[in-house]
């Protein structure tokens, strides 16, 4: 099926409608390292422009409509969040495209924060919104871990099917596991010594491309960016939390003697070896630190169909219509 991608960064959500045989024909994003990434490894389909200042008649008709909307105002690693926060409102704007354009499903990933914003008002009302723009909603929280991504990364999944199409979307089964009673059926979680096991030292040689790494010194206070890792574990939340020059949320390697480089932060979000990240380290731990990993992106995608007829209209113009 035909995606349009709305606040895309890096492209970590559409890599996974990819691989999961969807077709992303349009995307959008303002921050500018984030498009030129995009470009150099997804395709020039993405514009670099405010949403806020494309008109829905630029965009393409489109199956899916996917996006993380801006989710720093929403996450509880911001103490200072709060409903008149202005990154919260983006979200309208993915409403007004899915209001405007009427595709079949949307797909929108935000922070677990977002559920007891105002103590659940916010969240219920952008689900009513969205019910009130002809759309059955569900949602669910799903830990990338559960889907191989060597990460403890809780994320809300909210997912729209429009409702005239008799279709009801189901959340994909977790393919590792924690629990020891089920680790005999299914893998358990990734932890970073696997996924780290072929990876070269970024001092030693190597052909590796963003494979450099954050000098900020090391602390170890438990706090966001400052704690102990343990290898035998997925890593903590990866973050695009912090101050211009980078290196305060860059979590430290395994080894707790270094940060990770721009490359195992990409592996821990579960970035294809092969994905060149543009800009500088700070740019690019910031990038990486806003996207969707890639595999949770593939398992959300996958439980789509790549194909649907609509049996009660001619065509899918018609079909707006009537809505």
């Amino acid at each position: 099926m035909n995606v349009v991608s709305l606040f895309s960064g890096a492209g970590g959500l559409d890599l996974g409608f990819i691989k999961a045989g969807h077709k992303v024909i349009w995307a959008n994003d303002n921050y500018g390292d984030a498009v030129e990434t995009y470009k150099l490894n997804i395709g020039k389909h993405i514009i670099f422009k405010d949403i806020r200042e494309i008109d829905s008649h630029d965009i393409p008709n489109h199956d899916i409509l996917i996006g993380g909307f801006p989710c720093q105002g929403f996450s509880l690693a911001n103490t200072g969040r709060n409903e008149e926060d202005e990154r919260n409102k983006l979200y309208l704007e993915f409403l007004r495209v899915l209001k405007d354009k009427k595709p079949m499903f949307f797909v929108a990933e935000n922070v677990k924060g977002i559920l007891s914003l105002g103590k659940g008002k916010i969240f219920n009302m952008i689900v009513s919104d969205f019910s009130k723009a002809g759309y059955n909603v569900k949602h669910q929280v799903l830990n990338a871990a559960d889907y191989g991504v060597p990460q403890k990364r809780e994320r809300v999944i909210i997912v729209g099917t429009r409702k005239d199409i008799d279709l009801e979307f189901k959340y994909p089964k977790p393919t590792h596991s924690n629990k020891e009673d089920i680790i005999g059926s299914i893998p358990p979680w990734v932890t970073l010594k696997d996924a780290f096991q072929n990876i070269p030292d970024p001092d030693g040689p190597h052909n590796l491309h963003n494979h450099t790494y954050s000098k900020f010194k090391l602390k170890f206070n438990g706090y966001i960016g400052n704690r102990t890792i343990d290898p035998n574990k997925p890593a903590p939340t990866v973050t695009a939390r912090g101050d211009s020059k980078g290196g305060v949320v860059v979590l430290h390697h395994p080894s707790n003697e270094r940060r990770m480089s721009v490359r195992e932060l990409a592996i821990v979000q579960s970035f294809p070896i092969d994905f060149q990240f543009y800009g500088s380290n700070s740019s690019a731990y910031r990038q990486i630190g806003n996207a969707v990993p890639p595999k949770l992106a593939t398992a959300i995608a996958s439980s789509f169909p790549r194909e649907i007829l609509i049996n009660e209209y001619e065509n899918t113009e018609e079909a707006f219509s009537q809505l």
